[in-house]
């Protein structure tokens, strides 16, 4: 079967190497940032695409080649009606959570911050709008409570390779089902910059957990700003710590170790990225 595969990322490389396996693969499309993407191509001596496909920037690639199968995996770019029509049979695409919750960017990181107890893997077909194709094949994952966005992520590896196989599979058998999905059960999110990973020591200990491990190294990480310098924290805990009601929350009640006021209590900072900071007593992390 031959297939046009677009990857983007470590998740992208892994599903694009496993694919390559038993597949004619005919082209590669892909982001200028996923170097290992672009270097197995070129030893693979695959066409290759890179950048931003849309308005028209890759009908002279895609002209004349053709295709049964169009995989997308973890691809930065919405994809248009050129490589939407351009397969035989279909286009799909493998989307991180349980559509149609979390159509959009990075699911996974929203699943956490909004305290879900369960993420997963969406294969669906690709139409024009983002992630709203039927569903072909879904596997739900736990979140557990100490799950980082990265930790989602390396789950995700053990799953993505089998949920492709079984489409595949069904492909080729013709047992194709795809189910439309329920649109008012649909929530989307958009992308997250660095800048989005302010934390708001307003909002409940609960919801600023989730905040942090969310973000957590490798990733940009949650951050507040103590003496105007940029504080980047992968870690915190809750504590028993007692509290006044009416201290500021974001105050400072411990510097060693770092114990930091919130609405309904006090949480203790485990780990700073680059911890060059002396605090102090009494002050604020804003």
């Amino acid at each position: 079967m031959k297939i046009g595969v677009l990857v983007s990322g470590a998740l992208g490389l892994d599903l694009l190497k496993h694919l390559s396996s038993e597949n004619n693969i005919t082209f590669v499309m892909t982001d200028n940032k996923s170097r290992g993407i672009i270097e197995f191509c070129e030893e693979k001596n695959w066409a290759v695409f890179i950048g931003n496909p849309r308005k028209g920037k890759s009908e002279s690639f895609l002209k004349r080649k053709e295709i049964d199968v169009l995989v997308s995996v973890n691809y930065l770019f919405l994809i248009e009606e050129n490589l939407i029509e351009l397969p035989k049979k279909l286009a799909i695409n493998i989307h991180g959570s349980l559509l149609p919750k979390y159509r959009g960017r990075t699911p996974h990181v929203w699943a956490i911050i909004n305290n879900e107890k369960e993420t997963g893997i969406t294969a669906h077909l690709i139409e024009k709008g983002c992630d709203t194709g039927p569903i072909i094949e879904q596997v739900k994952l736990s979140i557990e409570a100490e799950d980082t966005g990265a930790r989602i992520l390396e789950k995700f590896k053990m799953l993505y390779a089998p949920i492709v196989d079984a489409v595949f599979e069904k492909i080729a058998s013709n047992k194709l089902q795809p189910i439309p999905q329920d649109n008012l059960k649909a929530t989307f999110f958009g992308k997250r910059t660095p800048d989005d990973g302010r934390i708001n020591w307003n909002w409940q200990k609960e919801r600023i957990h989730n905040w942090v491990r969310a973000q957590a190294y490798p990733y940009p990480g949650a951050f507040s700003h103590y003496n105007k310098e940029k504080v980047i924290i992968d870690a915190i805990e809750f504590t028993e710590d007692g509290y006044h009601n009416e201290m500021v929350n974001g105050q400072i009640l411990s510097s060693e170790p770092l114990k930091v006021k919130s609405p309904n209590g006090v949480v203790q900072v485990k780990k700073i990225r680059n911890n060059q900071f002396t605090f102090q007593i009494g002050e604020l992390l804003k």
